[in-house]
């Protein structure tokens, strides 16, 4: 395993974990740990193993940050490999903060689908499908334009839009369709967003934390607040949680007080979907002015320069979020231990 400790003060008695791969998306975490003097440390998902027979218990929480995009940096085989990670803590009775249930969803897009469904709320019309042979049939039932997505992405990774059967034909026929790391896609109906706006909404402990709206530019799949580097008042933000040389995107973005329905809606499906931490995504389609949800988001970044944007550091609220699930979580365990005769 490798783990890295920081701190020595209030909190919980064991460690807090984090769990990750990406070297730069949690520094504001990290730092937020580190001011409160909390005993926490990291777990770096790319050179991590464990034992089957390890107890587990030197933990007292652990905070999984696992990105689907993994595969996009050489981490193909750490995706799976959390799944069973996370499966052996939760055995063990380690408090995991999105666990194996919200990892399971946030690399299937056809869960989150089956999801909304079940709650009857609107998305995107979809077939999931296996095969690139599959594809022409999927998207003329839906008719075009129709956009095709891996099932495990990620920052908009591998996503395209085809606007007619012959270019979607085309790249079927030169065998280009990426279908990812699972073998499995969506052939989605492409939406146009009205008013260039999409609208993010974030959790935290499953209950609403903010929403914000970013206005687009139509020339990315990659929506990730924490890159976006411009209010709508034009003012550069500083961006905390991506790497300082990201893209310049150009789009924009500003703070939102989602609809109290919209609140309810988004707690529904994080509930179902097992994310405590996270975002989800929604817009308005131009064409028929349907709201449609169309993204859940377990491993979330949050926007840049949030207290520029939103009024408060979602960072903070979520260390202390952690502080006291890790205080919770060890107070229980104590409980059982002293039930128990202190066996």
């Amino acid at each position: 395993m490798s783990n890295e400790s920081n701190g020595n003060g209030y909190g919980p008695e064991k460690p807090i974990a984090i769990y990750y791969e990406h070297p730069d998306w949690f520094r504001p975490l990290f730092q937020q740990l580190d001011e409160r003097g909390v005993n926490w440390l990291k777990i770096d998902a790319r050179h991590h193993y464990y034992e089957a027979a390890s107890p587990e218990c030197e933990y007292s929480l652990l905070f999984n940050r696992m990105s689907p995009s993994a595969w996009q940096r050489g981490l193909t085989h750490g995706i799976f490999y959390t799944l069973n990670y996370l499966a052996h803590l939760e055995a063990k009775g380690v408090r995991v903060v999105n666990g194996y249930r919200s990892f399971a969803h946030e690399i299937s897009k056809a869960q989150q689908l089956t999801n909304l469904e079940k709650l009857g709320l609107p998305y995107p019309k979809a077939h999931v499908i296996n095969h690139p042979a599959q594809a022409l049939a999927a998207a003329e039932a839906i008719g075009y334009p129709v956009v095709l997505k891996p099932n495990i992405g990620g920052s908009g990774a591998g996503i395209e839009r085809f606007s007619s059967p012959e270019q979607l034909r085309a790249a079927v026929d030169a065998s280009r369709l990426y279908f990812g790391i699972d073998s499995t896609a969506l052939v989605q109906e492409a939406f146009t967003p009205r008013n260039g706006i999409i609208t993010r909404v974030e959790v935290l402990g499953g209950k609403y934390l903010y929403a914000i709206r970013i206005h687009i530019t139509g020339e990315t799949f990659n929506l990730c607040p924490a890159d976006i580097c411009q209010n709508t008042r034009g003012e550069e933000l500083r961006r905390i949680a991506c790497p300082v040389d990201a893209p310049k995107t150009g789009m924009k973005v500003e703070g939102y007080d989602a609809p109290r329905q919209v609140i309810k809606d988004v707690e529904r499906i994080v509930e179902l979907a097992g994310v405590e931490v996270g975002g989800i995504e929604y817009v308005f389609d131009e064409r028929t002015g349907q709201q449609l949800y169309y993204d859940v988001n377990a491993l979330s970044n949050f926007v840049a320069d949030p207290v520029r944007v939103i009024g408060f550091n979602p960072y903070a609220r979520l260390a202390d979020f952690l502080i006291e699930e890790a205080r919770r979580h060890e107070a229980k365990q104590a409980e059982r231990v002293a039930a128990r005769g202190g066996s």
